[in-house]
């Protein structure tokens, strides 16, 4: 694709690194195959052939943002099924990264979007705040139908009907390694999982201690800056980024890390892009790139230190693949594979690239589309008659969980009770109840 920027706007990082992917599009249209958009709502617009030449337009130009492309890029999931698709290399992500924080800084949205999005930017990334939010939530929900807006009434809709206490195995701490030490490594405990299921990192923190690993809860660590990233808000989003650099490069240089092991994949994908996010940041830019060369989803290093063969379970296991871990970090096999070592059986629902429509905070900003997505994954899921789903993201388990009576459980929860720990939360509650 031919590009037109001036040799000024090329001393933007920024539009350098625009320039350098909207020349690398060949606009084929390939992309528009596998984007859940484009299938969902038919327009051009809504592909990301047709969001690159919007992008291109407005950056081109050096305008501001305006309404109907604001409209368009907003639609955009960032499931990245393009970028796997595409055979250009489009870095479509870093695309429509760099456009959303033009659009932040140049358009001003209607009042009611604005807070919306504040209140999200400033509210889910802390854990403490959210469960209190949740709870609130839970409150409000029989008084949904008084509110006009949809997306006010998608946030009273997820929030669960119960929330897990209070993990103190998220605190700052070292959990020694059984037996002979293999690793050491440090476990990112996230944001949002923390205060919407504990279960998880638990199940991970068993599982690695068992395979050997030392893990390590840094002090510092927090929000990987992806949520408020996708919104624009750089500021906010490189502020949680470069808390995270810090509290773990102060650990690799206490003790060295072989690791930073990640299982939400929304937050890995982030993570191993620190190096991009930071590459003119004079002071942190080394840090970020050993951040993000460290930074390995739990499928990755399990798949390094091993599981033992396991016997049949006896259990039908629909493996749902996150985008961001099978898209944006090209993680397609290993979770199944470990799955099947373990001895469960694993089956794959049809168009298994597409989105399930979480994708972050979409599912409340766009609920109209999100639901359309969630509608298609879980019939998917279903039709391949599971006992259970596994997903590698916590996004993608509330989302599909809310569409479907099956349990929804993390992969690392199964694989967890296959090598000794307990029976996934959820399985154990479908039991009580059968």
């Amino acid at each position: 694709m031919q590009t037109t920027f001036t040799s000024e706007q090329l001393k933007d990082p920024g539009i350098q690194r625009a320039n350098e992917i909207l020349r690398s599009c060949v606009h084929c249209g390939f992309c528009t195959a596998t984007c859940p958009t484009y299938q969902v709502l038919g327009d051009e617009l809504d592909s990301p052939r047709g969001r690159i030449y919007l992008i291109k337009d407005m950056l081109e130009a050096g305008r501001p943002a305006d309404e109907k492309t604001v409209k368009h890029i907003d639609r955009c999931l960032s499931c990245l099924a393009c970028m796997t698709t595409c055979p250009s290399g489009v870095h479509y992500m870093h695309l429509v990264d760099h456009a959303r924080a033009h659009i932040e800084k140049t358009y001003k949205r209607p009042l009611m979007d604005r807070l919306l999005r504040s209140v999200l930017a400033r509210v889910i990334p802390y854990p403490g705040r959210f469960r209190l939010a949740l709870l609130a939530a839970r409150i409000g929900r029989p008084f949904a139908w008084l509110i006009p807006d949809a997306r006010v009434k998608a946030m009273l809709a997820m929030a669960p009907k119960t929330l897990p206490p209070v993990s103190r195995n998220d605190d700052p701490q070292v959990f020694p390694a059984e037996g002979q030490r293999r690793m050491r490594v440090a476990l990112m405990t996230g944001c949002a999982q923390k205060a919407l299921n504990t279960d998880i990192n638990d199940a991970t923190i068993r599982l690695l201690r068992r395979r050997g690993c030392e893990v390590v809860v840094a002090k510092g660590q927090g929000c990987c800056g992806a949520l408020t990233h996708h919104m624009g808000k750089e500021a906010l989003s490189h502020a949680s980024a470069a808390a995270n650099i810090r509290a773990w490069m102060a650990e690799k240089r206490a003790g060295g890390l072989d690791a930073i092991v990640i299982n939400t994949s929304g937050c890995g994908t982030t993570v191993k892009d620190y190096g991009h996010m930071f590459r003119t940041d004079a002071v942190l830019a080394g840090d970020a790139a050993t951040v993000a060369g460290l930074a390995k989803d739990i499928s990755e290093v399990l798949g390094k230190i091993g599981l033992p063969q396991g016997e049949p379970k006896g259990l039908r296991v629909a493996y749902h693949a996150a985008c961001s871990l099978q898209h944006g970090q090209q993680i397609k096999s290993a979770p199944k594979d470990l799955l099947k070592r373990a001895g469960f059986e694993v089956v794959e629902p049809t168009d298994s690239h597409l989105c399930c429509g979480s994708a972050g905070t979409y599912n409340l900003l766009q609920p109209e589309i999100s639901q359309d997505l969630k509608r298609r994954k879980v019939a998917t899921l279903e039709a391949k008659a599971p006992q259970v789903i596994a997903a590698g993201n916590i996004g993608c388990m509330m989302q599909i969980g809310s569409g479907t009576g099956i349990p929804v459980v993390h992969t690392v929860e199964l694989l967890d009770w296959a090598t000794g720990g307990p029976k996934p939360r959820a399985l154990t509650l479908q039991q009580a109840l059968a």
